[in-house]
């Protein structure tokens, strides 16, 4: 590895203004610095995108990230960009100029940051023209997708090996928030690490508060929720629709809600989040899509209204909750037939083998893909229309199409959005004696001008309502202005799309050769089984701990109780507790960090005069220091 061109720590304060790391990022820093490969086990909002881009501006040469997450990929190069830090992406969607001149980039201009999506590495001209480039470190977020028993498996991240054997002396660094045992080896298995070598971080929030409520009114029940814990809030469905539907409901009932889903355009998602995280709306109805790279510490509450598929999702999910260190709640609603639903998830995540067949030839029928043919080949594909033209069933499909991918004879891009961009391909000189015939063209060019920065270097987005708006022009004349100077090659416009894609990385098989593996099916089945089992128990046991079953779940042993999750509290209402449970409450609290009195009173759920009496007791036998500054801190 090359020698560090300056102390992490000047970086850090340097790029992002922050004095200090939190904790384990310095740790991975410092094991990447040495040239280990190194897995990090950071729960959400543990600062994951720290520990990689830090010793990359320490380094000569750049990093290649792979990310799943497109809106996340954007965000960051947005971010780094804002930072004057060069980097940009490349993910299925892109024209063919825009991916020759991001080649063009990270061979001769010095970017520090590649950030690339999985399907990428299926592209034999991406993996040559990747061995061009001076990468020094590989990054892989989301690392649990690379793992068939993680729930959110990609098989497109297993052709990293592809991109370790251009570089075989660059370390990896795999993060990922949430990871069982098994899927820690997993992924260490799958990137061939040279050596075990894994940071993690305890699973434990000793500020949040887990809390089931069953009720058969999810709605009524969370309009008490959200006017009982004052402060901003998320609340999780799983469906589209219900986000909209549940958000006027809570703003009849005199709550501010906004909606947010992926079916949104770009505009409307990052007008949503900014109105959100300015506290201009308080709470956000949405899907899964929503949470990714916020970065919102003072979420006092987040509701899951329907049951997700894992304990994975749901600590991701609720752990966007109290990220500031203080106390929040995570409430999961459940009803009666909550676990019906949630077994059924089953059968429709897995259809019938023969029905996936059917579906593989239908996609080549539908794409007009002959026998033998459409390696390595990208196609838009319509999925509703696909549904419809052979009367499909869609929730049956959507799973087949994920099972063909996970067997490696399609991959299966779901939706993505690209806005409309615009790069200045003439000199500025030339700009002057345009001679165009849609009338306003110059109008739109100028517009262009002043809107936008940049544009002679780099692909921009733009927007053509602002656009309309400045102008006076109508959308259809600024599209047809922008097609015609791209004609006259005086820019290339790239107008927005929203589309899935299919992309075959073998040749079109006929039906009764394809193949699906019990790896992809009957183990994934049974995974996915487990996973739904181990929730509904956390949703429906009456005993024990929330907090130690999450923690159980990934192998990590919780000495004691949480005494704030809804199953604790319940307990202490009962007066079902001992001296010693107050003692080891107030014991465990101030060994984390010296605190004041009211945070042992807000926090445990014990009678305040029991609290005010052990804690007297324990400092006049030792066992805590009383500080200067008023706080309470466990004796070492």
């Amino acid at each position: 590895m090359p020698t560090q061109s300056r102390p992490v720590l000047d970086i850090l304060k340097k790029y992002w203004g922050y004095d200090a790391f939190r904790p384990l990022q310095q740790d991975i820093i410092e094991s990447v610095l040495d040239g280990r490969d190194t897995l990090g086990l950071m729960p959400t909002g543990g600062g994951k995108s720290i520990t990689f881009q830090v010793p990359t501006m320490a380094m000569d040469g750049m990093a290649l990230v792979v990310t799943p997450i497109i809106s996340l990929m954007k965000d960051q190069v947005d971010r780094l960009r804002s930072l004057h830090i060069k980097a940009t992406y490349l993910y299925a969607g892109l024209t063919r100029a825009e991916v020759n001149h991001t080649y063009e980039k990270c061979l001769y201009g010095n970017y520090k940051f590649l950030y690339v999506s999985p399907e990428r590495l299926q592209s034999r001209s991406f993996l040559e023209h990747l061995r061009q480039m001076p990468v020094k470190l590989i990054v892989i977020d989301e690392a649990h997708c690379i793992s068939q028993w993680g729930y959110d498996f990609r098989p497109s991240f297993l052709r990293i090996v592809e991109v370790r054997k251009l570089f075989p002396a660059v370390p990896v660094l795999a993060l990922t928030a949430t990871a069982t045992p098994v899927v820690v080896e997993d992924i260490q298995r799958c990137l061939k690490f040279k050596a075990p070598n894994v940071f993690s971080m305890s699973f434990a929030r000793s500020n949040l508060s887990y809390v089931v409520r069953q009720t058969e009114e999810k709605v009524t029940e969370l309009i008490h929720i959200l006017r009982s814990v004052p402060g901003t809030a998320i609340v999780y469905v799983r469906s589209r629709k219900r986000t909209k539907q549940i958000c006027d409901e809570l703003n009849r009932a005199g709550i501010h809600a906004d909606f947010y889903h992926a079916g949104l355009y770009v505009e409307d998602k990052e007008d949503k989040q900014t109105k959100w995280t300015a506290d201009e709306c308080r709470v956000m109805v949405a899907t899964n899509a929503f949470g990714m790279g916020i970065d919102k510490p003072d979420v006092r509450l987040v509701v899951h209204v329907d049951v997700p598929n894992s304990l994975e999702e749901y600590y991701q999910e609720a752990g966007r909750a109290g990220r500031d260190g203080k106390r929040s709640y995570a409430v999961l609603l459940v009803k009666h037939t909550d676990q019906r639903i949630l077994r059924r998830h089953i059968s429709e995540a897995f259809p019938d083998k023969d029905f996936i067949r059917t579906v593989y030839q239908r996609v080549g029928d539908f794409l007009g893909v002959s026998i033998g043919e459409g390696f390595q080949q990208m196609f838009d594909f319509n999925f509703n229309l696909f549904c419809r033209t052979y009367d499909l069933p869609v929730l049956s499909t959507h799973n087949a199409l994920k099972i063909l991918t996970q067997a490696g004879y399609i991959e299966f891009v779901e939706e993505i959005e690209t806005q409309s961009r615009v790069m200045i391909l003439a000199r500025k000189d030339e700009l002057y004696d345009l001679e165009t015939v849609t009338p306003g063209a110059d109008q739109v060019l100028q517009a262009i001008l002043r809107l936008y920065t940049g544009l002679f270097a780099d692909y921009v987005f733009i927007n053509e309502d602002v656009i309309a708006f400045r102008t006076g022009l109508d959308q259809e004349t600024i599209y047809n202005s922008l097609l015609e100077m791209t004609r006259m090659h005086i820019l290339h416009y790239v107008p927005r799309k929203r589309t899935p894609y299919i992309i075959y990385p073998t040749s079109r098989e006929e039906p009764k050769h394809v193949l699906i593996p019990k790896v992809v099916y009957e183990d994934l089945r049974q995974r996915m089984i487990e996973r739904i089992e181990a929730i509904i128990n956390y949703a429906y046991s009456d005993t024990g701990c929330r907090e130690r079953m999450l923690l159980a779940y990934f192998d990590e042993k919780a000495l004691d109780e949480c005494g704030h999750c809804d199953l604790c509290i319940e307990r202490r209402k009962r007066g079902d507790h001992s001296p010693e449970d107050v003692q080891q409450g107030i014991l465990y609290m101030a060994g984390l960090r010296p605190r004041r009195l009211e945070e042992f009173i807000s926090t445990l759920s014990f009678p305040k005069d029991e609290i005010l009496s052990m804690l007297s007791f324990l400092v006049d036998e030792g066992f805590i220091d009383h500080l200067e500054d008023d706080t309470y801190s466990k004796r070492p």
